[in-house]
């Protein structure tokens, strides 16, 4: 386990040190916060340090941080020392600046963010493509809480053609409603802190269960192999060895896509801009945006490693696949039937939690891009029926359709990553312009990597380009570099602009 907890320190310390960092060169102040200064007893609420930053955490956790290191340890030991560097230098990174210039700004969502410190290109851009993953990620977190509900719970068949199926839809349709549409403190400030200490229970649960029973993990500097793991390959039983999983499924890329929450996603800034607005001080951003990244990577940190030690003491197969299997098969060895329910519940809640606030934040951001009066409950109801509808068409065609919710996900999965880099430009652009260009290497260095495992994944991918791997990795090395040079003579420009004008 020593490769496990050298991670844990990178993550832990490097999070303390780094964190600090980027609250210095970002200086947050005393002001007036917008839940004081635009109060509306709906968005606009101010809620207590340790409210918000369990909110928070439930708003970006998703089953991101616990399906995707599943499927990413795969890949070997090598997982736990990129997770936390990927979470320490870009994710939390990304979360804490894109929530933090939000907050100064009045409490703007991310679309005003990207309009702001971009073009009307970009801006338009993102505007198609983050409603479009709002409305895809409320489809897909309708339709695996709705399946689990179904199958795992109340022992339904989860059949299209089922009316419980529908029936348990309905009623995760309706809870999204009344989320999107009340105050804040009414629906979201009562139950998600219940929900976060849930998943922090499972989460600390399986790491001590871990180390009571001795899960067998292996050392990144050691053979990646492990006598008892195996896979089934057209019905035969194999042995499987991590060393040729990662040879063979191409490290880069693909496990930058496959982990997420955890390390990175984009879809965190559309969650994370919604507590700017029920955040008291700047001064808990650290903790709120910063911190709350670093518990999620801990936990991606503990399932990674949980589904390590499954895979070596042959407890179950070694397949991405089966990723939802595996949780409850670490939940029952290591909790036991009363424990695992509850964690297994708090899965459950997981994505529910986080496709109420992706509709809520498609709202927000949507109203308050084209002025549109959300003061009533009525006209909040009015045009959330609109989001709902769209959502509840994604919601049957995926259903009806053989494949259609795995090609969901796979553009989802490109998506989400993809949209980071438009937080990404915005930070720098926003660094430009406010005397911290000496600091623009923090964002831009995390930004050109993805910007190539985004470009050259779609371009190799079977659901984007079907490219051979070596002209997809030519193609994402000219777009990243394009990109980032790009950044860098936009925001000189900028700075110049607005240094002329003052």
């Amino acid at each position: 386990m020593v490769t496990f907890f050298i991670g844990l320190a990178i993550l832990l310390v490097g999070g303390f040190l780094y964190s600090k960092l980027a609250v210095n060169v970002f200086g947050p102040d005393d002001r007036k916060t917008p839940c004081y200064t635009k109060a509306d007893g709906v968005d606009y609420v101010p809620m207590p340090l340790w409210k918000n930053s369990l909110i928070n955490l439930l708003n970006i956790a998703g089953t991101g941080p616990i399906l995707g290191p599943i499927q990413g340890v795969l890949f070997g030991p090598i997982a736990f020392i990129t997770i936390p560097l990927g979470n320490v230098f870009a994710g939390a990174l990304h979360d804490y600046f894109a929530s933090m210039i939000c907050l100064r700004d009045g409490g703007t969502q991310m679309p005003e963010m990207v309009r702001r410190y971009s073009s009307k290109q970009v801006y338009a851009v993102y505007q198609v493509f983050v409603s479009l993953l709002l409305l895809l990620v409320g489809a897909v977190f309708i339709y695996t809480p709705g399946d689990l509900l179904a199958t795992q719970i109340f022992g339904f068949d989860g059949k299209a053609t089922s009316i419980s199926t529908w029936v348990i839809y309905g009623a995760i349709f309706v809870y999204y409603l009344v989320a999107t549409i009340f105050p804040i403190d009414t629906i979201i400030g009562k139950i998600y802190p219940v929900f976060g200490l849930i998943l922090l229970f499972s989460a600390i649960g399986v790491f001590f269960g871990m180390l009571i029973k001795g899960f067998p993990l292996l050392e990144i500097w050691s053979v990646w192999d492990s006598p008892q793991a195996f896979t089934i390959v057209d019905g035969v039983t194999q042995h499987f060895s991590y060393a040729d999983y990662f040879s063979a499924n191409k490290f880069l890329p693909s496990f930058f896509l496959t982990v997420a929450c955890g390390l990175l996603s984009g879809f965190h800034s559309t969650q994370t801009a919604i507590i700017t607005r029920t955040i008291k001080s700047e001064h808990e951003g650290r903790i709120t945006f910063y911190g709350m990244m670093i518990v999620e990577g801990f936990i991606a940190m503990v399932w990674a490693a949980a589904a390590m030690g499954v895979y070596n003491l042959g407890l179950q197969e070694a397949n991405a696949s089966l990723a939802t299997a595996t949780v409850g098969i670490v939940c029952r060895h290591i909790l036991g039937p009363v424990g695992g329910a509850i964690a297994i519940i708090g899965i459950i809640v997981l994505p529910i939690t986080s496709g109420d606030t992706a509709l809520r934040s498609l709202r927000m951001a949507l109203t308050e891009s084209f002025k549109i009066d959300q003061s009533t409950a009525g006209k909040r109801v009015g045009f959330a029926s609109i989001i709902f509808i769209a959502v509840a068409a994604i919601l049957v065609w995926a259903k009806f359709n053989a494949g259609g919710f795995n090609i969901l996900w796979r553009y989802f999965s490109w998506s989400n990553q993809t949209l980071a880099l438009f937080a990404f430009l915005g930070v720098a652009i926003w660094m430009f312009e406010n005397n911290r260009a000496k600091w623009v290497w923090m964002a831009l260095v995390p930004a050109t990597l993805y910007c190539f495992f985004t470009v050259s994944f779609i371009m190799n991918a079977k659901i984007g380009f079907n490219l051979p791997w070596e002209a997809a990795y030519v193609i994402g090395i000219a777009a990243s570099l394009i990109y980032c040079v790009g950044i860098i003579i936009w925001g000189k420009k900028r700075a110049a602009k607005k240094a002329a004008i003052a």
